[in-house]
């Protein structure tokens, strides 16, 4: 695409396109927060799939949220075509000067052609046979996750400083509105079981990929322990069939018997929305979990997290901006190998044999 030189002065709308999970969605925020900083009077837009538009969703600076349905694809070619043709009306309506996208999903190129922005940004992309059409979409270009030990939120931020937009300490905070009704909810749950702010531990053991998390028998341990020690405990997971399953085999321990048996734990796994799950995170003096969308939740509503990390890097997807403990395995080499287990055999070594212990510590610490 043509390009010349970029003015933030002469951005009246732009575009943030993230066409990811809904961790890498609230991760994307602080180029939102950014863009605003410096081009106050530009309305920002975002697209996303519609399951993570809660991510995003109330954020005090996004003026409209588009999303994609995945479910388009199912519902016949015709009414994906309508809904597709649909959803290109309303972007060709708000007439972008700017199209930042962050991810190397080729919709996000085919969009931005037809959108036809005076400006636009992308990761590089390095796939043979490809380059050319990436290269003819966009006006600028940058890194995407150049190094491992680089978080993703700054690899996020290399969108704008291609553009020469620098961001700032401030700018760089993860947003995460839960919204009235879900503060409302989990006021009302609170009450129901008796909890107080600042006098639990939120514990989400789950994901939806498995080979992230902790086993079952150990998370059930942690909680007794933690229990013992006279802190509540409230258990969430998605209402997804391998999660909740994995919540039964936690709920079904021995080690929890004299928790149960006390009600210090609470279980309220497939009961909550993403908002609901904000809400209810904020309240919490710790949060403990895994490489998962709610880790990032409770880092952004600044709530202390344990992050239990297994072949994922935790220097790229850690907790952003809060008191936080990681826990990992020393005695494994070979992590982060980003790999689906061990060989991709769906089971990580380094979180099966990662003891009780250490992510006790973890938690003494930041208690």
């Amino acid at each position: 695409m043509p390009s010349d030189v970029f003015s933030v002065a002469a951005v009246r709308r732009a575009l943030v396109i993230k066409l990811r999970h809904h961790g890498d969605v609230l991760l994307a925020s602080p180029v939102i927060s950014t863009l605003h900083r410096l081009a106050p009077g530009c309305e920002i837009d975002a697209l996303v799939y519609s399951d993570t538009a809660p991510m995003l969703a109330l954020h005090p600076q996004v003026a409209q949220l588009h999303v994609i349905d995945r479910q388009w694809k199912k519902q016949g070619i015709w009414r994906q075509l309508i809904a597709e043709g649909q959803l290109l009306a309303q972007l060709r309506a708000r007439h972008y000067d700017l199209v930042i996208h962050l991810s190397i999903h080729k919709r996000g190129a085919w969009l931005t052609r037809l959108l036809s922005p005076r400006w636009s940004v992308a990761p590089h992309l390095n796939r043979r046979g490809k380059e050319g059409f990436w290269a003819r979409s966009f006006t600028h270009f940058y890194p995407g996750q150049s190094h491992p030990d680089r978080h993703t939120v700054e690899s996020n931020l290399d969108s704008l400083r291609a553009l020469g937009l620098a961001p700032t300490t401030t700018d760089k905070r993860v947003i995460l509105v839960p919204g009235t009704p879900a503060e409302a909810r989990i006021d009302a749950l609170m009450a129901a079981h008796s909890l107080i702010s600042g006098k639990f531990i939120h514990i989400h053991p789950t994901s939806r990929w498995l080979f992230k998390c902790w086993p079952a028998e150990r998370v059930a341990e942690l909680c007794q322990l933690l229990s013992s020690k006279g802190w509540p405990i409230v258990l969430t997971a998605a209402p997804d069939a391998q999660e909740m399953a994995m919540i039964q085999t936690i709920l079904a321990s021995q080690a929890l018997r004299s928790a149960l048996h006390s009600k210090s734990l609470i279980d309220l796994s497939g009961q909550l929305s993403l908002k609901e799950l904000a809400a209810l995170t904020s309240r919490a003096k710790l949060f403990v979990g895994v490489d998962s969308a709610p880790m990032h939740i409770a880092a952004a509503m600044g709530t202390p997290t344990v992050a239990i990390f297994g072949p994922s890097g935790d220097r790229e997807w850690g907790p952003w901006q809060v008191a936080q403990r990681i826990v990992t395995s020393t005695n494994h080499v070979c992590r982060p190998c980003g790999r689906a287990g061990c060989n991709d055999s769906k089971i990580s070594e380094c979180l099966t044999t990662l003891p009780v212990a250490k992510v006790m510590a973890a938690c003494e610490d930041l208690l």
